[in-house]
């Protein structure tokens, strides 16, 4: 055991990991840098003997190799049955391939992952948020345990990457992402225009209200026009193609510089995206010859990116708990007060879905993320002086890509934006006096007032809408509770419902729940409410008819109750029964936090 471990059992609380012992940084040999940093622990001499026979037998070549190779973990978040992960090992076999021809010993390796797309309004959503803890634990557990020198991640899916960059954070050993890229766009003949992933629920939503139906041939049947829709929705491999969650966190992380440059909207299945995976073998080296280490690119300035390009690009309210995360992770003082900081400067210049017309393979047609970083940096909305795994700066990574053609009509002028500040508010008030957060886009206006209509789950507001029962005309708030981290338990999404409220063309109603929605949703929502209703929350004692107004205006969510009245509600409020009490959810209830804090199972 490393004595500086014990050492430490003495110093004040704050975030501490294990240390290893490892080589100096600035050790050489020949004039060479050593880059078995850590690996030498365990192949140095004959310290650790077993450890050497095991490697032999994983394919260590000889002792050459044993003695001087260092050693590069790969980690694919790989599963079959998802889209977005499928092609994922694949694509960590092509980097594992270029690792060794760099004269490194690569080790592949995988973790776990979750569809949103697939659970999206079953029990199985519930197990999604908590999967970006299971992936961070697992990276930082096999890159710490097998004593790696350097990691590469892949991650496909929503929760995938912010999982790997906490992860990196924590193991604090040369790392970079490469994202598995987006899906190429759908079509459906009988709707006759592209269809996405979000289509099969706005579409349901349709279907539900009999509304649905095909543009030209007027005979087809709500079913035939489902069937059609469900199966060309997605063409292929590669992560939900709009400005949802997915792309929303590659093209941030992207603009903190922990990937190639491109890596954010090149597609799943373009050559590009292969000769990336080759590219990032020669770019790890430099990161281990430079000892340019995650935390050394998660600075303050390096989220300030993220979130620049999050509300310039209407990305997904899912941003917020995970920027929050990493950063609490890195040990970069980020709250959501800086978010609604970056939200009143950054204006949103994308035409992208869920709101918009385009999607991400589109952009890529045009020069992609790095493209528009050229806008924002030359505009000073981006910081293009940050480092980068590459050993350059943001900016000298972009400075050979082309800016966006002059006819292009993707990205909207800063002068002509969409809305002039961001999309995503931070709100507060006596239903969430510990915040919550709202996606207006300005489409739907910016200011909502209506009757609450309260359901405790999201199941239950499910059924009303499979009923019919949510009607047009009035104003209606719609509250749906005990869905946030512990209450849920796991904070789901609740696409399902937003996005049926859009297909039946429900204008007059406003969504709002402790729990999340997809970066597919949109329309009036707003999620992360906190306190939680299972913590005793305010939004527990909303009740039915409650007038509540949401506001980007004065950044408010309130109801017209008065303080005393909401006093005696708690006072007589009862906390539920926990849902689950063993295994993975109901850990994951007990070490959780709020979601105004990045929902976080390590923050005791």
């Amino acid at each position: 055991m490393d004595p500086r471990n014990t050492e430490k059992q003495e110093i004040p609380e704050e975030p501490r990991y294990l240390d290893f012992p490892h080589l100096p940084d600035n050790a050489t040999r020949d004039g060479e840098p050593l880059l078995n940093k850590y690996s030498s622990t365990l192949t140095k001499d004959h310290d650790f003997p077993g450890a050497q026979a095991m490697l032999y037998a994983a394919g260590v070549p000889n002792q050459e190799a044993m003695k001087n190779s260092p050693h590069v973990g790969v980690a694919s978040v790989w599963w079959e049955g998802n889209p977005c992960n499928m092609h994922l090992l694949d694509l960590g076999r092509t980097v594992k391939d270029a690792v060794q021809k760099q004269g490194m010993l690569a080790w592949q390796y995988n973790t776990i992952g979750v569809s949103d797309a697939i659970t999206m309004g079953g029990e199985g959503m519930r197990f999604s948020l908590q999967s970006r803890e299971i992936i961070a634990d697992s990276i930082e557990s096999v890159t710490c345990a097998q004593h790696h020198d350097a990691c590469i991640a892949l991650p496909g899916c929503d929760k995938n990457m912010p999982g790997c960059i906490m992860a990196m954070a924590r193991h604090n050993r040369p790392s970079l992402m490469i994202y598995g890229g987006t899906i190429q766009v759908g079509y459906s003949k009988l709707l006759r225009k592209p269809i996405n992933i979000s289509t099969c629920y706005e579409a349901h939503g349709a279907y539900l209200y009999n509304t649905l139906e095909s543009s030209d041939d007027k005979n087809k049947t709500r079913d035939e026009i489902m069937d059609d829709i469900e199966q060309h929705a997605c063409p292929g491999a590669g992560a939900c193609g709009g400005m949802y969650t997915a792309n929303t966190m590659a093209t941030a992380i992207e603009a903190m510089g922990l990937t190639l440059p491109g890596s954010s909207s090149t597609p799943a299945t373009s050559p590009a995206k292969m000769r990336e995976c080759v590219k990032a073998a020669e770019t790890i080296r430099t990161c281990m010859e430079k000892n340019i280490k995650p935390r050394d690119l998660l600075t303050k300035k390096a989220f300030e990116n993220a979130l620049v390009m999050t509300m310039a690009l209407g990305g997904s309210t899912n941003g917020v708990v995970h920027f929050l995360a990493m950063a609490k992770t890195a040990g970069v003082d980020l709250t959501i007060d800086d978010i609604q900081r970056v939200s009143n400067k950054i204006p949103f210049i994308a035409d992208l879905a869920p709101s918009g017309k385009y999607y991400m393979a589109d952009l890529y047609e045009i020069g992609g993320i790095p493209s528009v970083m050229k806008l924002l940096v030359a505009a000073n909305l981006l910081d293009g002086s940050i480092p980068t795994v590459t050993g350059k700066t943001l900016g000298q990574n972009i400075e050979l890509f082309p800016s966006l053609p002059q006819d292009q009509v993707i990205i909207r002028p800063l002068s002509n934006p969409i809305k002039e500040t961001g999309h995503l508010q931070i709100l507060r008030g006596n239903i969430a006096p510990g915040g919550a957060v709202a996606k207006i886009t300005g489409k739907e206006g910016t200011k909502f007032t209506g009757k609450a209509l309260v359901f405790d789950k999201e199941a239950a507001l499910d059924a009303a809408l499979n009923r019919g029962d949510i009607p047009h005309g009035d104003n209606l708030v719609l509250v749906v509770r005990y869905e946030g981290p512990k209450g849920g338990p796991g904070m789901p999404e609740q696409l399902k419902a937003s996005a049926a409220l859009m297909g039946a063309k429900l204008t007059n109603v406003a969504l709002v729940t402790d729990g999340r929605y997809s970066g597919a949703s949109h329309g009036f929502i707003v999620g992360h409410v906190v306190p939680e209703a299972a913590v005793g929350g305010p939004i527990a004692v909303v009740r039915d008819g409650d007038i509540v107004t949401i506001s980007a205006e004065t950044n408010e969510l309130s109801m017209n109750v008065s303080e005393e009245e909401i006093r005696r509600r708690l006072g007589e409020w009862k906390k539920p029964r926990a849902t689950v009490t063993r295994g993975v959810l109901a850990k994951y209830a007990h070490l959780v936090g709020d979601a105004s804090h990045g929902a976080m199972t390590d923050l005791f």
